[in-house]
């Protein structure tokens, strides 16, 4: 046999051995690369406005549960602060005075000094007092929780994945300034074709290898599968029934739970990266 010929045969071997293996493989498994590294992310916005003195954080910035991202300026709130309590204790003299009075009449009547008239009078004083000072007392709390929000703090410990925010920027209630990202769990969404999905199962496991990690081999857990494809929800679903029909194999989001995540791991996965994923039949 000449050296062609072994070369021949060599590669033939090969381009076998690879075909079995990825028949092996698609009968053990069901893959996809339309796959992404989740996290829970929110942008976290101010819930009063006014003027930002300091900017405490960077893009990247990993930060602690209450650490104080963004301090906004507090003295509207504190001299309102002030006053509804400077109120509030001139109207507490009046609510002890009333009530004493009440006390007073109520016991007049029983003995029948007083005439039914002059204690509603005085029962109506005392209840009218008494609202007034609740209700006060609400305008305090909330001008105590109103200062409390002049400092945007971490929901958790986390990561800051984005800054909307300078200092001397006058923020409104609702904008949003930070971009956070939670440190607390990372998980998969693995977006499978309608005709693999039968295959896969609440329970089964899964295998993740991260586009932008060299060394990375996850290993994971189905932990549910949507009760919808990924089409449903968006802004414009198709409309099958206008007559412009064409069939698009569908696909439907699939949740796997990373197991064994250190938090260097969390670290690593950022959220939004790509992944492939490969479930065990």
């Amino acid at each position: 046999m000449n050296r062609k010929n072994k070369i021949l045969i060599g590669i033939a071997t090969v381009a076998v051995l690879i075909s079995i293996y990825f028949i092996i493989e698609h009968i053990r498994y069901v893959t996809t690369d339309n796959a992404q590294v989740e996290a829970h992310s929110v942008l976290l916005a101010s819930k009063v406005p006014g003027f930002v003195v300091k900017v405490n954080v960077v893009e990247g910035q990993k930060v602690k549960k209450d650490d104080v991202l963004v301090e906004l300026d507090e003295r509207d709130y504190q001299n309102t602060l002030r006053q509804v309590k400077g109120e509030l204790a001139s109207l507490e003299a009046r609510r002890s005075d009333a009530e004493k009075s009440f006390r007073r009449i109520s016991s007049l009547y029983q003995s029948g000094a007083v005439s039914q008239q002059q204690y509603d009078s005085s029962s109506a004083a005392a209840q009218d007092v008494k609202s007034k000072y609740e209700a006060l007392s609400a305008q305090v709390a909330q001008a105590q929780l109103n200062l409390e929000n002049t400092k945007l703090k971490a929901p958790s410990d986390g990561f800051i994945a984005k800054k909307s925010v300078e200092q001397g920027q006058l923020a409104s209630a609702g904008t949003p300034l930070i971009g956070f990202v939670s440190a607390e769990a990372r998980w998969i969404t693995a977006n499978f074709k309608e005709t693999d999905i039968e295959d896969i199962k609440v329970g089964n496991k899964a295998y993740i290898d991260i586009d932008a990690l060299s060394k990375s081999d996850y290993v994971g857990t189905v932990e549910s599968i949507s009760s919808a494809t990924g089409a449903t929800f968006t802004l414009l679903p198709p409309d099958n029934a206008t007559g412009n029909f064409t069939k698009v194999v569908q696909r439907v989001p699939v949740k796997i739970k990373i197991e064994n995540l250190t938090d260097k791991d969390i670290e690593n996965l950022r959220a939004g990266l790509s992944a492939f994923v490969k479930v065990r039949k």
